[in-house]
C-alpha cells in the first residue's frame, strides 16, 4: 500500500551541472534522498503509467537509494521501472535505455568521477525522455519543489530482488531487472566495425583499459575482451567496488598515473584508455603519448566518417566553452557547424535533437555523439579503435598528422580544489569587475584583445544562460578562462583553462608546460590566484 510520510525541506538541494551532489553522510540525513526524489516526481508532471529507468555506478549507498526510488516510483504512479541488475547502469547505458524503451525519464545515482565509500561522494541526477540531463528549466522546477516539500509517497512493501534478472510486481507497477550491458553493447556493434577492430587486435595490436573499479568494468570486459577478442586481463581493475578500490575514479594524470606510466614505458601497449566512476568520461593514450581531451574531440570529429555509424559524415560539432578551439579548426576545414556552449552536457541536448551536431565534447574528458544524450567513455574508446583499425597508424602518428593539417593547440586545465568558497567568489567577482577595462592591457608579450563573462543563447529554443565563465582572449587567439566547477562537494574548485595555437610544425614537439609558460604566469597575475587563495600551484593539471 501507499504511505504518505510527512517531511520538512532542506535548503541545499539545488542541482548543479550534473544533478545533486553531496557527501554520503549528508545524503543519509532523514528523508534527504526521499525529499529530492519526490521533488523530481512532482516536477516531472506525471500523468500515470510512465516508464522510469533507474541505475547507478555502484558506489556506496547506491543500492539503498535505488530501492527507495523503486518504492517511491510505485507510489507515484509509474507503470514500469527498468533497473540494471544489482543497481548497475553506466550513465550512457541509462541514456540509451531511456531512449530505446520510450521511458519518460531516468534517475541516475552517481557522483561521476568523485571518490566513493562511506565518507565519499554521492549524487542523484534526473534525465528526461530524450535520454539527456534535465535542462535548467526542469532542474529549477525540481529545486523549487525541494523548498516547499511537506510529504513524500512511498510503497510500504519490500521491492523485488534487483540482483535477479526478470520481471516482478510492486503494487500495480512492474519492476524489470535487466542485464545492464546487453543493450549498450548491441548499440556499439551498430556504430562500429567490430570485425575490423577484431582483425586489428588479432594482428598483434595490444591495448590496456583501466576501469578504475568503477561501472565500466563489466561493459569493457564484454565488449573489448569477449566481443573484440582482446586477451583476458586487458581490462584492469574491472570489478566495480563501492569505494572504487580506495581510489579516485577520475581518468586524469593524477589518478590514472599507473596506466600512464605503463603507456610511457619501453614495452607499452599500442593503445591505452581509462574511464571514470559512471562511465561517461575517457582518457586516451598511445605508446609514449597522452592525448588531451580537447585534441581527442578534434581527432574524432575529423575521422568519424571511418566508422560505419558515421560514414555519411557529421552534421556539426559542439564543445563546451572552456574546451580548446582545436575542434573549431576541424569544423571550419570540413565546412560543418561548430557550437560553443556552457559547461554541462545538458546544453548539447537541443543541438543533438535538432540535428545541428553529431559529435560533442568537453575538456573534462567527456566526448559523445547523437547515439545517446550523454557523454560516453567507451564509445570514444571504440571510435578511436575503429579509426586505428582503418588507418593502421599509431596514436602518435595520427596526432602528428592531425597537428600538421590543422595546427596544434597547446592546452592545460589547472584545478585548485577545495579552496575557501569566499576566496573563490572574491576572485571571480574581482575578475568580473575588471572586465570592462581589460581590453588593451599588456602582460609581458601578451595583449588582451577582449574579455567577457560568457553567456549563451540556445539556437534551438532561445533560452539564455549567463555567468558561465570569464574569458580573457589575447591578440593571436590565446585564451585564459576562469570558472568555478559545479561538480565538487566541499569548498570550491577553481578551474583555469589555458590555451595557445601553434601553426608552425617545427614547434609542435614542445612540452605543453613550456609552450604555455607565459600564459600560466599571466593567469596567476590576472586572476590573483596566489594572493586570494594562498595556493602557489594547482592540485591537478590536465
Amino acid at each position: 500500500m501507499i504511505e504518505t510520510i510527512a517531511t520538512t525541506p532542506y535548503d541545499d538541494q539545488k542541482p548543479g551541472t550534473s544533478g545533486l551532489r553531496k557527501k554520503v553522510p549528508h545524503f543519509q540525513q532523514p528523508n534527504y534522498a526521499a525529499n529530492f526524489i519526490q521533488s523530481i516526481f512532482d516536477a516531472a508532471g506525471l500523468s500515470g503509467g510512465e516508464t522510469l529507468v533507474i541505475g547507478g555506478d555502484g558506489r556506496f549507498y547506491n543500492r539503498e537509494v535505488i530501492l527507495t526510488a523503486i518504492r517511491m516510483a510505485a507510489a507515484n504512479g509509474y507503470g514500469r521501472v527498468i533497473v540494471g541488475q544489482g543497481g548497475l547502469l553506466s550513465t550512457p547505458a541509462a541514456s540509451n535505455l531511456i531512449r530505446k524503451r520510450g521511458a519518460s525519464g531516468g534517475i541516475i545515482l552517481s557522483a561521476s568521477h568523485n571518490p566513493g565509500g562511506p565518507n565519499g561522494d554521492f549524487g542523484i541526477k534526473y534525465n528526461i525522455a530524450n535520454g539527456g540531463p534535465a535542462p535548467e528549466k526542469i532542474t529549477e522546477a525540481i529545486f523549487e519543489k525541494t523548498k516547499t516539500i511537506s510529504r513524500y509517497r512511498i510503497w510500504t512493501e519490500t521491492p523485488p530482488d534487483i540482483s535477479r534478472l526478470g520481471e516482478a510486481k510492486l503494487g500495480d507497477m512492474v519492476v524489470e531487472v535487466i542485464d545492464p550491458v546487453a543493450d549498450y553493447a548491441a548499440l556499439m556493434e551498430q556504430l562500429f566495425d567490430f570485425g575490423k577492430i577484431r582483425d586489428l587486435i588479432a594482428s598483434g595490436f595490444t591495448l590496456a583499459f583501466d576501469a578504475m573499479h568503477a561501472v565500466t568494468g563489466p561493459y569493457a570486459r564484454e565488449i573489448l575482451e569477449n566481443r573484440l577478442g582482446a586477451p583476458q586481463g586487458t581490462v584492469r581493475n574491472g570489478v566495480p567496488k563501492e569505494d572504487f578500490g580506495g581510489g579516485h575514479p577520475d581518468p586524469n594524470a593524477v589518478h590514472a598515473a599507473e596506466l600512464i606510466g605503463t603507456m610511457m614505458g619501453d614495452d607499452a601497449p599500442d593503445f591505452g584508455a581509462a574511464s571514470d566512476g559512471d562511465g561517461d568520461r575517457n582518457l586516451i593514450m598511445g605508446r609514449g603519448i597522452v592525448v588531451s581531451p580537447s585534441d581527442s574531440l578534434a581527432v574524432l570529429a575529423a575521422n568519424a566518417h571511418l566508422a560505419p555509424g558515421y560514414a555519411g559524415g557529421i552534421a556539426g560539432v559542439a564543445r563546451s566553452m572552456p574546451t580548446s578551439q582545436a575542434a573549431d579548426r576541424v569544423a571550419e576545414a570540413r565546412g560543418i557547424g561548430i557550437y560553443e556552449t556552457p559547461t554541462g552536457w545538458k546544453f548539447f541536448g537541443n543541438l543533438l535533437d535538432a540535428g545541428k551536431v553529431t559529435i560533442c565534447g568537453e575538456e573534462s574528458a567527456g566526448t559523445g555523439s547523437n547515439h545517446v544524450r550523454e557523454k560516453d567513455g567507451l564509445w570514444a574508446v571504440l571510435l578511436w579503435l575503429n579509426i586505428l583499425a582503418e588507418r593502421r597508424e599509431s596514436v602518435k602518428a595520427i596526432m602528428e598528422s592531425h597537428w600538421a593539417e590543422f595546427g596544434r593547440t597547446f592546452y592545460q586545465r589547472h584545478d585548485y580544489e577545495e579552496i575557501d568558497k569566499r576566496a573563490a567568489d572574491g576572485l571571480m567577482g574581482s575578475l568580473h569587475d575588471r572586465l570592462a577595462s581589460m581590453a588593451g592591457q599588456r602582460f609581458g608579450t601578451l595583449v588582451v584583445s577582449e574579455a567577457d563573462d560568457f553567456s549563451y543563447k540556445d539556437p534551438v529554443d532561445g533560452s539564455v544562460a549567463t555567468g558561465q565563465g570569464i574569458r580573457i582572449v589575447f591578440s593571436g587567439g590565446s585564451r585564459i578562462v576562469y570558472r568555478l566547477s559545479g561538480t565538487g562537494t566541499k569548498g570550491a574548485t577553481l578551474r583555469v583553462y589555458i590555451e595557445r595555437y601553434e601553426k608552425d610544425v617545427s614547434r609542435h614537439g614542445q612540452d605543453p608546460a613550456e609552450a604555455l609558460k607565459e600564459l600560466i604566469e599571466t593567469a596567476d597575475a590576472i586572476g590573483e590566484i596566489r594572493k586570494r587563495t594562498g595556493r602557489s600551484e594547482p592540485d591537478v593539471v590536465t
